[in-house]
């Protein structure tokens, strides 16, 4: 959309006041905020962070990601570059006010030094604050582990994430220059994860690579699909580890990673995840998906030597692939 305008709005004088009381002034009411033609090309949660009823970018990317924030109806992500003119549509009911404080719980740490540490995340725990989940998350049972760094209040250190019914390991910086070089590692796809899946049919080949872009569904903001008005690349590569009658055991290895990229990916080939009840095919003896972060390997962010960590499947995992093995 040019800038300038939509509905009546073109040809309307530029305004030389400072963007935050600008902002103030076009409010149409608490939810909806026309966007000044000014404010072209910034991003979304950067626009969204300025305004006086958010007034923090933790709070703007929260509302962003679930939703509480549509562009002329749509909800986009967070780096959505604005034109000028869009209608903006805030739920800050959604607003969350999360205080960390350390919790205790015991968790397995496969590396840890003085620059960042390893976690093996169990299921079932969501890693950093939330809308719904302001406690009991990852990030919280680490504090006390000085783990620090990134731009983003409640989530401290936390370079990648997994989904809360996702178990395995995942790498947190405990300093700003140990978040700003694990970040880089993640932009050069140097960071090796690696997953174990167990899906319902028999992949077409040994090995084989998904190549899709990803991004919110064009019908539910809760969802991430092929079908996108948001695409960005994602790139999933598998391999046959175990073929029982209906299911295989894959191992699968991220290229990039995006939200829900291996149950996306999976159910696109006709490879839904077991346990997964958005994607996949529920399994209610399983009771969570199988999906578990097993190895994850990079170059040390400071010294380049090579960390590896590995983490053994949960005994309920172990479990399912019994049941299907008798």
């Amino acid at each position: 959309m040019p800038a300038g305008g939509r509905g009546g709005c073109a040809g309307a004088a530029v305004s030389t006041r400072p963007k935050d009381k600008l902002r103030r002034d076009l409010v149409v009411n608490p939810s909806l905020i026309l966007v000044p033609p000014e404010a072209a090309g910034e991003r979304l949660d950067r626009f969204v962070a300025a305004l006086p009823e958010v007034a923090s970018r933790g709070e703007a990317e929260r509302l962003v990601a679930s939703g509480a924030v549509r562009v002329d109806g749509e909800p986009r992500p967070k780096s959505h570059r604005l034109t000028g003119g869009e209608l903006l549509e805030v739920d800050s009911g959604e607003r969350l006010a999360a205080v960390l404080e350390p919790e205790t719980r015991d968790l397995r740490i496969a590396y840890e030094d003085e620059h960042l540490l390893v976690v093996d995340k169990p299921a079932g725990i969501v890693v950093h604050p939330s809308a719904g989940h302001p406690g009991g998350t990852l990030v919280q049972a680490l504090l006390d582990r000085g783990i620090a760094g990134g731009d983003v209040p409640e989530r401290p250190g936390i370079v990648h994430r997994l989904d809360r019914d996702t178990s395995g390991l995942l790498v947190v910086a405990r300093s700003q220059e140990a978040y700003v070089r694990l970040q880089d590692l993640v932009r050069r796809r140097a960071l090796d994860r690696r997953y174990l899946a167990l899906v319902r049919g028999k992949p077409r080949s040994r090995t084989g690579r998904i190549e899709a872009p990803i991004g919110r569904d064009r019908h539910d903001p809760l969802r991430r699909s092929l079908d996108t008005d948001t695409p960005r690349d994602a790139i999933t590569h598998f391999e046959l580890e175990r073929l029982f009658p209906k299911h295989a055991l894959l191992s699968i290895r991220l290229e990039t990673g995006r939200t829900h990229q291996i149950r996306v990916h999976l159910a696109a080939i006709d490879l839904p995840v077991v346990g997964d009840p958005v994607y996949g095919v529920p399994d209610p003896e399983l009771g969570r998906q199988f999906l578990h972060a097993n190895r994850l390997s990079f170059p040390h962010p400071f010294g380049g030597e090579t960390v590896e960590a590995e983490s053994r499947l949960p005994d309920e995992l172990q479990a399912a692939l019994a049941r299907l093995a008798s």
